[in-house]
């Protein structure tokens, strides 16, 4: 079984002033060394470059170099892969929106949830329980006891 992570566990690993930073760092260097299975889907990658990056996000945000590189040490891995859109996605995503009333800043999260569905992903590790409303999608906490 694979799992993605969520924008969010990789800003906290980035950000040395969050309390989480060091839970999520240990994390993220759990994740990075496998074997299991991790998609890494584009919309949380960009998600994480535009918050890494951005004054308003971080005291000091990280220069798009550092951002990247954490970005790229995760890609190299052999045991991440990244998905994309496919021919199915739109359905998904609209039977989604459509089922767990989606609307505003939801619809990043139903994208997400539809991107994992249509390639067979049910868990990700986010600290946003928003994602618990999506039908199929397991939601883990990393810095909560499972």
């Amino acid at each position: 079984m694979s799992a993605t992570i969520d924008a969010n566990i990789l800003v906290y690993a980035s950000d040395a002033e969050n309390p989480l930073h060091e839970s999520a760092r240990s994390f993220v260097t759990k994740i990075a060394a496998g074997p299991e299975i991790v998609y890494l889907f584009w919309p949380t990658v960009m998600a994480y470059l535009r918050l890494a990056t951005h004054p308003a996000v971080f005291r000091d945000p990280l220069p798009l170099k550092a951002a990247l590189a954490n970005i790229e040490g995760l890609l190299g891995r052999p045991h991440v892969r990244v998905g994309s859109e496919g021919t199915p996605f739109w359905q998904r995503f609209d039977a989604l929106a459509r089922t767990s009333s989606t609307s505003g800043n939801l619809v990043s999260d139903a994208h997400l949830a539809a991107l994992m569905l249509e390639h067979e992903v049910t868990t990700i590790w986010t600290h946003d329980r928003d994602f618990r409303r999506f039908t199929g999608i397991k939601v883990r906490d990393p810095f909560k006891a499972a």
